[in-house]
């Protein structure tokens, strides 16, 4: 196999992403800086010179300096049940005015109430270093569904990760539903190149806002084609596949097609040889800027279905891939 077209596996999803449904949905204090602006996708950058109404714009969340006792906090809301592996307490070009020490707790309970939450440690307080990716293994969690950021005293934070699965929670049997999508346990497991874009647009909600929301590899100079693994969040009979080129217009993929497999829920980091799954989409030409439809009348097989491929010939973008069908017995 050329190196190219060696499988390099991802992280864990980030559950803070507003692409797996994360928002704040508390803060104590943003005065500097919003606490949304923590959720982004995108690194953090430092823009020189750029000021508001309340000080240096920064990017990311930042409270005021704190005058009495006391720290500060932000609650985010996840997208659904989750199970929390990792934690990135990034302070990037944060200085002089990153928290010295952060901790985290979750909750597991299905809504927010203000003062009446129940809350257990998910991180013990940890001193942070400034302008740094600070990155943790957290205690044993299920069933999350808010995690509180404590910041001693108080400071700037770029960016929150939380790195883990989001367990799907009411998917019933005998509806359609969006076997791939973030929201219902869809993940990716890896590619060969994903040089451009964020890998985990590919399987959130909406069509892409940019061609920077969506999956793109760099231009392919040697024989081949590139491709990615997407797990679906629960097994199932395949009933439609879109294939989204979205704001793709010079880069887009000449041809694709989908191989699936089936794998026992033991077995599901074995992916060497997935060049050789069944295809169940044919190569199909592409177009620009185009949600691509395929039904039952283009597949190929009829097979319960756990994992998919989707291979692009030779390179380019993609949007959104969104496998819809019924849940496997």
């Amino acid at each position: 196999m050329n190196n190219e077209d060696k499988l390099i596996f991802t992280k864990k999803v980030n559950l803070a992403s507003p692409k797996a449904g994360a928002k704040i949905v508390d803060v104590s204090d943003d005065f500097f800086a919003k606490a949304d602006r923590m959720l982004s996708d995108k690194d953090p950058i430092f823009v020189v010179d750029k000021y508001d109404n309340n000080g240096k714009w920064m990017d990311g969340w930042e409270s005021r300096r704190k005058r009495v006792e006391g720290n500060d906090w932000v609650i985010i809301q996840l997208g659904g049940n989750c199970s929390i592996e990792e934690a990135i307490i990034d302070t990037s070009h944060f200085t002089g005015n990153y928290p010295p020490y952060a901790s985290l707790d979750y909750s597991c309970q299905t809504y927010y109430n203000e003062g009446e939450m129940s809350w257990l440690p998910l991180l013990e307080k940890k001193e942070l270093t400034g302008d740094f990716v600070n990155e943790f293994s957290v205690l044993k969690n299920e069933n999350v569904n808010f995690v509180r950021l404590n910041i001693f005293p108080d400071g700037g934070v770029a960016r929150l990760r939380l790195l883990g699965d989001l367990i799907p929670s009411s998917l019933k049997s005998g509806a359609e539903i969006e076997l791939s999508s973030l929201l219902n346990g869809g993940k990716i497991i890896g590619y060969n190149n994903a040089h451009y874009g964020d890998v985990n647009a590919l399987l959130s909600g909406g069509r892409g806002k940019t061609m920077g929301d969506g999956w793109e590899t760099r231009r392919r100079r040697v024989p081949g084609n590139d491709f990615i693994i997407i797990e679906l969040g629960v097994p199932g009979y395949i009933s439609k596949i879109e294939i989204d080129t979205c704001h793709f217009k010079g880069n887009y993929p000449d041809e694709a097609s989908v191989q699936t497999i089936n794998l026992p829920s033991d077995n599901k980091n074995k992916f060497d040889g997935s060049e050789s799954w069944d295809f169940i989409l044919e190569k199909k030409k592409c177009s620009a800027d185009t949600i691509h439809t395929y039904g039952k009348d283009s597949f190929m097989h009829e097979n319960p279905v756990s994992h998919v491929r989707l291979n692009i010939y030779p390179d380019g973008g993609v949007s959104r891939l969104r496998v819809y069908g019924n849940l496997s017995d």
